[in-house]
C-alpha cells in the first residue's frame, strides 16, 4: 500500500518531467507551447462560462422555487415502483445538471437521514454511478463546436438510468 501512495505522489511530477524531456529531445519550445495552450484554455473558459452560469442559476432557481420538491412528489409513485426513495428524486434530477448542486442536496440528506442510512448510502452510490448529462453536453459540445448531437442525449439518459438502477441494486444488496 505504501508503494501505491509513493507512486501516486510522484506521478504528476514524472509526467511533467517526461513531457518536458520529450519536448527538449524533439527541439520544441516547451514553454512557448505551454503558453499557447494556456491561452487556448482561457479562450475556452470565456466561451463556456456563460453556459455554466446559466446552468448554475437555473438549478438554484428550481431548488429555491420549490419545483424540485414538486417534481419529487409527482415522480414519487414511479420512483417507489423501482425502489428509489422519494428523497433521492431531486438529487437524481439535479445531478444531470450540476454535480456541485447534487452534492449540496446529498449533504442535506446526510443531515436528515445520516450518511450511513440506506438513503445516504444510495445517494452516494447514485452520485458516483451517474454523470452530469446536460452540463457535459452543453459545455463540451459548445467548446468543440458540435451542432448535431444525434443520439447523444438519449444514450446519456439511458446510461444515467442504468447508473441509477445499478446504485439501487448495489445498495439494497450491500445493506
Amino acid at each position: 500500500m505504501e508503494y501505491l501512495v509513493s507512486a501516486s505522489a510522484g506521478m504528476i511530477p514524472a509526467v511533467i518531467l517526461i513531457l518536458t524531456g520529450y519536448g527538449v529531445i524533439k527541439r520544441v519550445s516547451v514553454y512557448d507551447s505551454f503558453v499557447r495552450g494556456a491561452k487556448q484554455g482561457l479562450k475556452t473558459v470565456t466561451e463556456v462560462c456563460p453556459t455554466l452560469i446559466g446552468l448554475m442559476t437555473g438549478v438554484g432557481v428550481l431548488r429555491a422555487g420549490g419545483f424540485l420538491d414538486f417534481l419529487a412528489a409527482t415522480l414519487a409513485p414511479v420512483a417507489e415502483m423501482v425502489h428509489v426513495p422519494e428523497p433521492l428524486v431531486p438529487v437524481t434530477i439535479v445531478r444531470m445538471f450540476s454535480s456541485s448542486a447534487a452534492t449540496g442536496l446529498i449533504l442535506d440528506l446526510f443531515e436528515v437521514y445520516g450518511p450511513d442510512s440506506l438513503i445516504g448510502f444510495m445517494a452516494s452510490v447514485s452520485n458516483s454511478c451517474t454523470e452530469t448529462v446536460f452540463y457535459t453536453m452543453s459545455v463540451y459540445f459548445m467548446a468543440a463546436g458540435v451542432k448535431k448531437t444525434r443520439w447523444t442525449l438519449a444514450g446519456a439518459l439511458l446510461a444515467t438510468a442504468a447508473g441509477i438502477a445499478a446504485s439501487v441494486v448495489l445498495t439494497y444488496w450491500m445493506n
